[in-house]
């Protein structure tokens, strides 16, 4: 089975560093899997990668910042490739405070992680990080409840959580350079896969929802399993609004799994 690795962090949006990792998925392709760091006046890391990768993880964001300065650790929410190196992070980030919601607190709780620097965030307010405020929002579509993206209000840039996630054959640095047969189904497999409710959702309240994110006009999007997507709400809506009528995802059983796993060892 192919290992998750690590991508060399860039520069994705003004003020804004990717730490791009990859996490191949038997049978249905490669899922990005970023954090990100802001460069506000305030500084503040989105997420905190995946546990396997670690060392790595920690070494890619020294290359970039001196923990130290890190002021906010924003989670999206607690899955466990959001919050995989939370503990290492907050050791070496001894002022920085843990964004969340009261949901994303106990539950953080509930897995042994720290919780005693944590800030509360809901939904609809601002968090000011020194130059710029952090508009708090829910994504169209989402896995955990406490799930919580922002809006960079000076670059309005949109950190959107799995929201606009996609499966992808292979690894590409922007969304722009994949075609868009290809990106609209890994982004409709994606969906299937993170947000299982999906087809169970009222029309009119997820066109709503959709019509929300598109109201605030992102310049780009940064989603957690997705490059990069300058000026392409419009595209990724699309997708989005016909993932409600896709069939719904069955993951493989033992047998099939079992069949995967020799295929890929084969092709090794």
């Amino acid at each position: 089975m192919d290992l998750p690795y690590l991508q060399e962090p860039r520069p994705v949006a003004p003020d804004t560093h990717i730490l791009p990792a990859q996490l191949p998925v038997p049978g249905l392709g490669t899922l990005g899997v970023n954090a990100f760091l802001l460069h506000a006046r305030e500084p503040v890391l989105v997420d905190t990668g995946l546990a396997a990768l670690r060392e790595d993880f920690l070494a890619a964001l020294h290359r970039l910042i001196d923990p130290a300065d890190l002021r906010w650790i924003w989670l999206t929410h607690t899955d466990w490739d959001h919050v995989g190196n939370l503990s290492a992070v907050l050791d070496e980030a001894p002022e920085a405070r843990l964004v969340t919601t009261f949901l994303g607190m106990a539950k953080l709780g509930l897995a042994g992680l720290p919780t005693d620097r944590v800030y509360l965030v809901n939904p609809g307010q601002r968090l000011p990080v020194g130059d710029r405020d952090l508009y708090a929002v829910v994504p169209p579509i989402y896995d955990a409840p406490e799930t919580t993206g922002f809006q960079d209000t000076e670059t309005r840039v949109l950190f959107s959580s799995d929201c606009f996630g996609a499966l992808l054959g292979e690894p590409a640095e922007v969304a722009g350079a994949i075609p868009k047969e290809a990106l609209e189904e890994g982004m409709i497999a994606w969906a299937g896969v993170d947000a299982p409710w999906l087809g169970l959702a009222e029309e009119n309240r997820y066109g709503k929802a959709l019509e929300a994110a598109r109201g605030l006009a992102p310049s780009t999007v940064l989603s957690s399993h997705l490059p990069p997507a300058e000026g392409m709400i419009g595209t990724l809506l699309g997708a989005l609004a016909k993932a409600r009528s896709a069939p719904a995802f069955r993951g493989p059983d033992q047998v099939e799994l079992e069949r995967m796993m020799a295929g890929s060892a084969g092709a090794a």
